[in-house]
This record gives structure tokens, sequence and C-alpha cells, in this order.
């Protein structure tokens, strides 16, 4: 049985190796020509005014982060799409339980004002 693993495991050595042989071939064969143009920061070609670092609203944290959760669990639809008359009444009464949890949650992000960009 662990011999079926050896192909992957091949796989996965040659990867890392790959990896490493391509970071260490750029260390040592790129530019390392450091100068003052090079460490200014860039901001649409023009010199910035005023600091250059500024914080994020923690609010965008926030919406990015329920974006991807939801946007994730959507992603779980199109599977139960493509084979939704295989599954019958219960695949039907399963995805509409998932669907029904998703609503809930999107209610309380709402109600909690977390979409509220303000």
């Amino acid at each position: 049985m662990l011999l079926n693993y050896i192909p992957v495991l091949l796989l996965i050595g040659v990867a890392i190796f790959f990896a490493c042989f391509a970071v260490a071939a750029s260390a040592l064969l790129g530019p390392r020509q450091a100068n003052q143009t090079k460490g200014a920061p860039y901001e649409c070609g023009m010199p910035t005014l005023g600091p250059t670092h500024q914080a994020v609203p923690i609010k965008y944290y926030i919406i990015a982060m329920l974006f991807l959760v939801f946007d994730l669990e959507v992603v779980f639809l199109y599977p139960w799409a493509v084979v939704f008359r295989e599954l019958k009444v219960a695949g039907f009464v399963e995805m509409m339980i998932f669907i029904f949890i998703l609503l809930v949650g999107f209610i309380y992000v709402w109600k909690k004002g977390a979409l509220n960009w303000e």
C-alpha cells in the first residue's frame, strides 16, 4: 500500500528541488544594483505627498472575510447542481437546509451592520 505513494512523494521531491533551484539561481545570477531610485516609494509615477503608509480600516477586512466565506459556500452549490437529478428528494432537502443556514448567517451579519461601509 505504501508503494502507491512513491510517485506522489517523488513529485513532491521534484517540486521542492525545482523551487529551491529557482530561488538559488535567481539569487546567484540576478543583478544586485541597489540605488536610491529603487528604494523610493512609488505611486502612480508621481512623488508621494505625506506619509506613504496608511492604515487600512478594519471594515475592509471584515467585508473581505465575509465575501470569502459566502463565496466559498456558493461554490458548494455547483457540484450539487450537476448531480441534482441523481440525489432525488433527500439531496434537495439537504441543500435547502444548507441554504437556510447560509441565509441565517447572512441575516445575522446584515443585522449586526457588518455590511455597512460607513
